[in-house]
């Protein structure tokens, strides 16, 4: 993907959403540890968006959860559809991509937080008869992902690599 020739590439740091119906833009987001991405495209009506969540449960932390629910996955998430549903996403259209649930700050996996983000992220999903079609999960990555507007793609970037997912 070359960045050069994009008019606007707009970052979702981390525990945020963004959402775009023009196909100029670019979506981002860095740093994916622990922390899942996710990103729902249209097609049909290229419209798209992209969410980074941090922890998995918003009951942890029930003031963190009323200020940022974007930080949670099983309250943020679901903000996330819900707003693209509104600016006109079709259910049946959407393309959903993941990304992140890495080992990364937990080397003995104590706390496997990113397993369970990605676990409470599909058992959502799942509820809802949404389906994944592209992941890049797990392992002791940090990844950047990315969709770009124009063509609906969704890019993840890790260790200097970058692959279409």
């Amino acid at each position: 993907m070359n960045f050069q020739k994009i008019k606007q590439k707009i970052v979702a740091g981390i525990s945020e959403m963004k959402i775009s119906t023009l196909c100029d833009d670019v979506l981002v987001t860095y740093s994916l540890g622990s922390c899942v991405g996710v990103t729902i495209y249209d097609p049909v009506k290229c419209i798209g968006g992209i969410i980074h969540c941090m922890l998995p449960l918003s009951k942890i932390d029930s003031k963190k959860a009323q200020d940022n629910p974007f930080m949670f996955v099983d309250i943020g998430v679901p903000l996330f559809i819900n707003s693209l549903f509104e600016c006109g996403v079709s259910r049946k259209n959407m393309i959903i991509k993941v990304a992140g649930g890495s080992l990364i700050m937990d080397k003995k996996g104590k706390f496997k937080i990113g397993e369970r983000n990605y676990m409470v992220l599909r058992k959502l999903l799942w509820k809802n008869n949404m389906l994944i079609s592209g992941e890049d999960v797990g392992g002791k990555l940090s990844r950047t992902m990315s969709l770009v507007m124009a063509t609906g793609k969704t890019f993840v970037k890790s260790d200097g690599m970058e692959k279409e997912l």
